[in-house]
């Protein structure tokens, strides 16, 4: 008779655990694939304001309601850079679809119909060079995005242009280091 009781309050623990991890996957899984994703950043093309090793919370969802912005730092897939196919990498958006951006004797301008932006990233980025001699009129759904580190980042710059589809989401928190512990911002041009 013992040994009924025994098996039957374990039956009914186990039970117990499974439904809770159950409850758990429903809430959690749908979070994590659809909404927001983990990323870690490897490299340091966008130091100084992501390092190597941060761990990086990405909202998946907002792009999906408004269009990206110019300063969001974005993680997208690179299927269309030859040798990069699976990878993830971080970056800034720059320049948005129909816009020209050039990039010459250390300053990107952006020119948008008849207005002309002279971007001045001194307040997030102290002593930037942005090196290059480059000039690129965005088509529809394309965007011109740059590490913040510029002198070793591997970006628009090299591999051209990159097409919305392959956005992932936008940088929305920093969990690690917990002293960096911050929500995403981005600086307005």
């Amino acid at each position: 008779m013992e040994n009924n009781v025994f098996w039957r309050k374990f039956l009914n623990s186990a039970w117990e655990i499974a439904k809770i991890v159950i409850i758990a996957s429903v809430i959690v899984l749908p979070i994590r694939y659809f909404l927001f994703q983990p990323f870690i950043v490897k490299g340091e093309s966008m130091m100084p304001n992501y390092q190597n090793g941060n761990y990086l919370i990405i909202d998946e969802i907002s792009y999906r309601f408004v269009e990206p912005k110019r300063g969001d730092v974005i993680v997208f897939k690179t299927e269309f850079i030859a040798g990069y196919e699976g990878d993830r990498f971080i970056k800034r958006i720059m320049a948005l679809p129909g816009e020209t951006i050039e990039v010459k004797n250390n300053k990107v301008t952006i020119t948008k119909g008849e207005e002309i932006i002279n971007i001045d990233e001194t307040k997030y980025l102290p002593g930037v060079e942005t090196i290059g001699d480059i000039k690129k009129t965005l088509g529809n759904d394309e965007y011109f995005v740059m590490g913040d580190n510029r002198k070793y980042s591997f970006d628009s710059r090299v591999w051209g242009v990159l097409p919305k589809k392959d956005i992932v989401g936008k940088v929305f928190l920093r969990l690690l280091p917990i002293d960096k512990l911050n929500l995403a911002t981005a600086p307005i041009y």
